[in-house]
């Protein structure tokens, strides 16, 4: 074998076409083995000889893409002192571009005898460890770009790549759960018919089975549990062949790029699967585990943990930033995807131990030309103290609104005192946003995601019910702010059942009228349900796949949440760029607010209206003509108004429509509730009986500053500003 020096960079396995070029960083290293593994399980070690600022390269001429292979790290073993080199482990790449095989919970993958943890345990992993692999980084992508939808026009679907794909009767059975299957025709047409821009995809990089499921016969299914960054889950793959996940990825990109959908990865850089100090020994903790992970300053045996998970990255060392900024730019440059949303993104912007807006994290994202220009998400919370950070990132980000879902959870069970935060809530969170210069952009709105309730068990159960998990029902929220709409579960009443319908359409309009981006989760447009379970983390299985055989309820929310959809995509109003002001603006072909909140009787809501705890009722009103911003191509938009009631009462209540300097007539476009067929017309100051838990959403098109309606034809058209 030819063993040429090569280079420090880039780090990782770099295929030219002709040979393979290794870098591995450690910077407590004394010796690096490249390990070459053969098909038979053999070993061919390499030392490596050539070291530059503490990265180790070496380049094979005749190593070839399908090449599996591992470094073995020579260096101190010293937990106390923060050092866990263990030869014996044979160790992943971290910046493997694919990898084989699964982790098993074998004793060798231990520096520790199990029995005796202080005792030191050198039995070789190889055979019970994953592998990297050598991957071609060619691949034809045609004349693919990335459909590049504005922000405020976009609508993200959370996704799962088995949960979505595994049971859908147009698929066959062999590529079911995998990335061939998620570019299928099939499931695009679904998403295509539902109106979504973007797919959201639950954690794609490779991670690791968690062995204390494994043994009770579960399985991780979120994939919160990374251990390589810049390699595809190799459990998703179609093909059996090494490294064949990372072509079937960027076709099934390509494919939802031809659909004009773009690709959002769930991202988990907060952490690792290596655990805590009893964790096994894979990749980074054999590396430079001081280097890699926030160990507790008097106790550098142990991790300083704000994930929960036992261990957190080290985000104030140039290696680790620079290893995750590489991931972010390989993901964008030659995977394709279209965005990030970052799992506890809290955790990321911890220097030492508080949240800091300002760290290193946030400096390099605003400055790097690539990362900078894709969709950034924050989870914007940790375990750490101080870690809830809604409303606190920098201006580049968006943020997943907790305080959204709470308040829309809380105004829909009829909970009383929060109609002033809902109206913030519709009105796109000025209040959690404007102070840092940002738009309604930055609140992702969304009332459920996979950590919790679907929709249809948020009106189905008042408690959660894990059994399922092994743990006694004690894991998962137990503060869900639901309401079971009278029995909890599975029940015939068909009364309970036509509330939970409206209830869940409710919740489900309330999420697209409002301002801001909507996320909607797998399933809910269809009634899904979990069976009550809000922590399927470990369930791989019916309980948490899509179910495509629908009863006439679920076709039923299925058509109303695509109608919703079509709704926010042809009028402006439910997607501001900007925020609402509650005023009359400049320049604006209107004498009327912006928006006005209005009671049941037509007048604007007045401080005792505010102030009523029992108060759960209140009309929106959305005035097309008051938008004086002009758009990407120079024009401003003058559209359709809307009036949308909401009766969160269990009662029937009479709202009573505003005045005709808002509208002569109204049509009823959607809602719940029944009393009305849609296409209705409706007259300024007529009264209307609106059933408890009811929405009501009508549209008049626009009107000039004396008050004169516009001709049907000219709605929605843009006008030169």
């Amino acid at each position: 074998m030819q063993i040429w020096t090569g280079q420090s960079y880039p780090l990782g396995a770099t295929f030219d076409g002709s040979g393979t070029n290794f870098a591995l960083f450690s910077e407590v290293a004394e010796r690096v083995e490249l390990c070459l593994i053969d098909e038979d399980g053999g070993e061919t070690a390499v030392e490596i000889t050539e070291v530059d600022a503490f990265v180790w390269h070496v380049y094979l001429p005749s190593v070839q893409p399908g090449q599996r292979y591992g470094y073995r790290v020579h260096g101190p073993f010293d937990p106390e002192a923060g050092h866990r080199c263990d030869p014996s482990k044979l160790l992943l790449d971290p910046y493997a571009k694919a990898i084989t095989g699964m982790a098993s919970n074998h004793p060798s993958l231990y520096s520790y005898q199990f029995d005796d943890p202080d005792q030191r345990n050198t039995e070789d992993s190889a055979e019970h460890t994953m592998h990297s692999v050598v991957v071609s980084p060619f691949f034809d992508w045609g004349n693919d770009h990335p459909p590049a939808h504005d922000y405020h026009e976009t609508v993200i679907y959370e996704a799962h790549v088995r949960g979505l794909t595994m049971q859908h009767p147009d698929l066959d059975d062999s590529i079911r759960g995998t990335y061939v299957a998620m570019g299928h025709p099939a499931i695009i047409e679904h998403l295509t018919e539902l109106g979504v821009t973007a797919v959201e995809l639950m954690p794609v990089h490779q991670y690791v089975q968690d062995g204390h499921l494994l043994e009770k016969d579960l399985r991780n299914y979120w994939g919160y549990n990374t251990i390589g960054f810049f390699a595809p889950h190799n459990e998703f793959a179609y093909a059996d062949a090494p490294g064949q996940q990372v072509q079937e990825f960027k076709q099934m990109v390509k494919n939802l790029h031809e659909a004009d959908i773009e690709v959002i990865l769930d991202v988990v850089y907060n952490h690792t699967a290596e655990g805590n100090h009893m964790g096994p020994t894979l990749c980074f903790r054999g590396i430079d585990n001081a280097a890699y992970y926030r160990l507790v300053e008097d106790d550098k045996a142990h991790y300083y943990d704000t994930t929960g998970t036992g261990n957190s990255l080290l985000m104030r060392t140039p290696h680790v930033l620079q290893l995750i900024m590489d991931s972010l730019r390989y993901w964008v440059t030659d995977m394709h995807v279209d965005g990030f949303r970052f799992d506890l993104a809290s955790t990321l912007a911890r220097e030492l131990h508080e949240v800091d807006r300002l760290s290193a994290f946030f400096d390099i994202i605003q400055q790097d030309p690539i990362i900078s220009q894709v969709k950034l998400i924050a989870e914007p919370w940790d375990l750490g103290e101080g870690g809830y950070q809604v409303g606190g990132f920098p201006p580049l980000w968006s943020e997943w609104n907790g305080r959204y879902r709470d308040t829309v959870r809380d105004f829909h069970r009829s909970e009383p005192g929060v109609i002033g935060d809902f109206t913030s809530r519709l009105a796109g969170s000025s209040d959690l946003y404007q102070h840092s210069g940002r738009t309604p952009i930055a609140s992702i709105n969304f009332v459920t995601a996979h950590d919790g309730f679907t929709l249809r068990d948020l009106v189905s159960y008042n408690e959660r019910h894990n059994e399922a998990n092994g743990e006694d029902n004690n894991d998962g929220e137990s503060h869900n702010r639901s309401w079971n709409s009278g029995a909890e579960g599975e029940t015939e009443d068909e009364d309970v059942l036509a509330l939970r319908l409206r209830r869940a359409k409710n919740l489900m309009a309330t999420l697209l009228v409002s301002q801001g981006v909507p996320m909607i989760l797998h399933g809910d447009e269809m009634g899904r349900s979990q069976g009550g379970n809000n922590n399927t983390y470990c369930q791989d299985n019916e309980i948490s796949w899509m179910e495509w055989d629908l009863d006439s309820d679920q076709r039923e929310m299925l058509w109303f949440t695509q109608q919703m959809i079509a709704l926010r995509r042809e009028h402006p109003i439910f997607r501001r760029r900007r925020f609402l002001q509650g005023d009359v603006r400049d320049d604006a072909e209107s004498s009327l607010p912006d928006v006005e909140w209005i009671g049941t009787d037509g007048a604007q809501m007045s401080a005792e209206d505010w102030d009523a705890a029992e108060n759960k009722c209140l009309t929106m009103f959305l005035n097309g003509s008051a938008i004086p911003e002009p758009n990407s191509r120079g024009e401003r938009i003058v559209g359709d108004s809307a009036l949308v009631m909401f009766n969160a009462s269990g009662n029937a209540v009479d709202f009573t429509l505003p005045p005709e300097d808002h509208g002569e007539r109204w049509t009823v476009v959607l809602g719940t509730g029944g009393a009305l067929d849609l296409g209705a017309q409706v007259s300024a100051g007529e009264t209307l009986s609106r059933a408890g838990h009811s929405l009501l959403i009508l549209m008049r098109p626009p009107m000039d500053l004396d008050g004169e309606s516009s001709p049907a034809e000219d709605f929605d058209q843009p006008v030169r500003a």
